[in-house]
């Protein structure tokens, strides 16, 4: 079996987190890799079911549920599910990418633009910052490395040396 290596990916809202995690994904797709995502959603902000559907109303009586059809599966789940619970529902994935849970025991790439809040230093291995940041003003732990965040190829790098097999 592959190995499967996981990294996540945290940062304030508009940091462009997801961006980098789609431009990631998709070098490593064209790379011939597997890759699954899994995005924390802490505000519970996130609508997947429509109110009147038969998946809201199956949802809706707190049962496990599963839609699938010819081009997708999605899965419904009304209870909290710890990393290794859902890492199990994926099939299999050379890389995992988590957009969020910066408490997960995971090397992890912490994004921002204009101001870096300190606050996340503890949680991060790595910073990807843009010229909105002017490094040389901040105090950035030296066990942090420093990434161009509009540089897929160095973060993709980063991600390949630094990712925690899971």
């Amino acid at each position: 079996m592959n190995k499967r290596l996981a990294v996540a990916f945290t940062g304030p809202s508009n940091s462009g987190k997801t961006t980098l995690i789609i431009k990631v994904s998709e070098a490593l797709i064209k790379e011939g890799k597997k890759v699954a995502i899994i995005k924390n959603d802490p505000k519970n902000k996130a609508r997947f079911d429509v109110e009147g559907k038969d998946s809201y109303k199956f949802s809706q009586t707190g049962a496990e549920v599963v839609v699938t059809s010819p081009n997708k599966t999605t899965y419904f789940s009304k209870r909290h599910k710890e990393l290794e619970e859902i890492i199990r529902m994926f099939d299999s994935f050379d890389y995992l990418l988590v957009e969020g849970l910066k408490n997960l025991p995971l090397p992890r790439i912490s994004i921002f633009r204009d101001k870096i809040d300190e606050d996340y230093y503890p949680f991060m291995n790595a910073l990807a910052i843009d010229s909105s940041i002017n490094i040389d003003n901040e105090k950035v732990p030296s066990n942090i490395e420093i990434l161009d965040l509009n540089d897929t190829n160095q973060i993709i790098s980063w991600i390949k040396n630094n990712s925690k097999e899971v």
